[in-house]
């Protein structure tokens, strides 16, 4: 079974895992990973094999810091080393050439790797420990709600053995900004808390954000194929004027009511959008273990400026992909 531990054991316990082959599961500060040696093709094997994972969707490779990153990328242009110096740790993935060492799994088969130093002192003080680099998805079957909780970890993969290091509750709640190097110019293959302008004040230079990806992206970035985000419940994403009509079968996600037109269940979501970020995928999983038959989400509030902004853009990516069916 899956078992949730927490302290300087669970670190150590970890690392002897991981260095044995074994999956960890881990906290960021934006949601629980699926850890697994990132130069050791069977572990990373494993990773897909246990999450259902697609082969063609490509893995996030964690370092410690920028050191360890470079040991996993055959160029490290001045760009990364501005970006990483004003966001790492934090939620800001790099795309840029592979080296040999890394599985041809991690990147689908592509010649670029997905690369970030995640802002959580559990999840630093484990790839330190183990002295080597670690991917980390999403730890949850494919597909399904991203989890921002151990619980969330364990109760996903009850019939598994797995260690699920505790953390608490993430932080930034949704999964981080990937940002590609390897073209002309920088480009957003998946929007994250940190917006392209954040970006551009480092850089000197525009950036692109890409809304419609291509194949190549795909094979450059984690999030991007198929549905992703989704509970199990039939959901779907309303304005404030259309809760009004919700039936009481309906359960409810919002920001803007105090209770259910219709006398059904409410889980009442924060007004700030840093707030909401971090507590969507939480409410989600609270909404598919309630009884209704259906879950509607009201649109996120909107934003005062260009940071929440940038988060309003990653949340309506994420919604309308987990409501899709």
């Amino acid at each position: 079974m899956a078992e949730i531990v927490a302290g300087p054991e669970a670190i150590a316990l970890g690392v002897r895992l991981l260095s044995e082959g074994y999956l960890v599961a881990f906290p960021t500060e934006t949601v629980y990973g699926l850890g697994a040696d990132a130069l050791n093709p069977d572990a990373v094997a494993s990773v897909f094999a246990l999450k259902g994972r697609p082969s063609h969707n490509p893995l996030i490779v964690h370092v410690s810091d920028e050191a360890m990153a470079q040991r996993v990328v055959r160029n490290w242009p001045e760009a990364a080393t501005k970006l990483a110096r004003a966001f790492w740790p934090g939620p800001l993935t790099l795309v840029l050439p592979k080296t040999s060492d890394v599985p041809d799994a991690i990147t689908a088969g592509g010649d670029t790797v997905a690369v970030r130093c995640p802002e959580h002192p559990v999840a630093l003080a484990l790839i330190e420990s183990f002295a080597k680099p670690i991917v980390g998805p999403s730890a949850n079957p494919s597909g399904y709600i991203s989890p921002t909780t151990p619980e969330h970890v364990r109760d996903a993969f009850a019939e598994e053995d797995l260690l699920v290091i505790d953390g608490g509750h993430c932080r930034a709640g949704i999964e981080s900004t990937v940002l590609d190097l390897t073209g002309d110019s920088p480009a957003i293959l998946r929007q994250g808390v940190i917006g392209a302008h954040r970006i551009a004040e480092v850089l000197g230079c525009d950036v692109q954000v890409r809304a419609a990806h291509q194949a190549e992206d795909e094979a450059r970035s984690p999030g991007l194929i198929g549905a992703h985000y989704q509970p199990r419940t039939p959901a779907r994403l309303v304005s404030v004027d259309e809760l009004a009509s919700a039936p009481s079968s309906a359960v409810l996600i919002a920001w803007s009511i105090e209770s259910h037109p219709a006398g059904g269940a409410l889980i009442t979501m924060p007004q700030r959008l840093a707030a909401y970020a971090q507590a969507i995928y939480r409410a989600l999983h609270e909404g598919d273990r309630s009884r209704g038959d259906q879950i509607w989400v009201e649109s996120p509030p909107s934003a005062s400026d260009d940071d929440e902004r940038a988060i309003a853009e990653a949340l309506h990516e994420r919604l309308r992909r987990a409501t899709q069916r």
